[in-house]
């Protein structure tokens, strides 16, 4: 059995961990909701985007609403296993940080690995969206206007693009890539000669991917911040499992 003087040092240090932990938790769950509310607003914000990406990519927000939702359901119970004091609670907390701590890591890793790839998905997705243009009028075609209208763009690298598509040969350039809708006639976008100076001459791909970089870098940098700051959560819950298991063996 440890002395009274030895059990008076540790009960500060448990409550001041206590103290720390709750403060962490606190902001900890609050991260959470800064995450399901990145990912909602980059489901919003790049909606048109990822309509012309595949399937798996259009998943990263929803990914990011889960994570979010995840954590703030984790901080709620790391927040009642710190007011418990209970050991076993305390680990498995730390534990499950330590799991979306790595899931959230190899995400990331995977994201910056497969940037290269997302882009030419987009680019050859982009170019079928302005061959089969206005066609069946889906959300591809609308997708194209307004990428063309919100970054005053026209075409994949040029506007000269749209001379090869089918939609050219009926109704010229399409009204989207005109700088002054209200002088834009018809048959100004179907003479390129006159079109050049009616419609905006750069292409979009450049531009919706570097608007995309932008917005993602801003997305990635959130998650990896709230990544690396999980490490303090783990550490601190182990530090308070492991004080509190000292303090009952000694005064045993």
């Amino acid at each position: 059995m440890a002395s009274p003087s030895r059990r008076l040092q540790t009960k500060p240090v448990i409550t001041c961990l206590k103290s720390v932990l709750l403060t962490y938790t606190f902001v900890f769950w609050v991260s959470g909701i800064v995450l399901l509310a990145v990912g909602v607003w980059g489901r919003v914000s790049l909606a048109v985007y990822f309509s012309l990406l595949d399937e798996k990519a259009t998943n990263v927000p929803f990914v990011l609403v889960g994570a979010g939702t995840v954590i703030v359901l984790l901080g709620t119970f790391g927040c009642f296993a710190t007011c418990r004091g209970s050991t076993w609670m305390l680990k498995l907390y730390a534990m499950l940080l330590s799991l979306i701590f790595l899931i959230v890591l190899v995400a990331a890793v995977v994201g910056f690995v497969f940037r290269h790839e997302i882009k030419t998905n987009f680019e050859s997705n982009l170019n079928l969206a302005l061959r089969d243009y206005n066609v069946t009028a889906d959300r591809h075609s609308e997708a194209v206007d307004t990428i063309q209208r919100t970054l005053h763009c026209c075409g994949v690298q040029n506007y000269s693009d749209w001379e090869r598509t089918e939609y050219f040969t009926q109704r010229g350039i399409p009204q989207s890539c005109c700088k002054n809708q209200d002088d834009c006639s018809e048959e100004d976008l179907k003479d390129p000669s006159k079109a050049k100076l009616k419609v905006f001459v750069d292409g979009c791909f450049f531009l919706v991917t570097s608007t995309m970089e932008s917005k993602m870098s801003v997305v990635a940098g959130i998650s990896f911040g709230i990544a690396c700051f999980q490490l303090v959560g783990i550490i601190l819950a182990c530090c308070l499992s492991q004080y509190i298991t000292n303090n009952q063996y000694e005064m045993v």
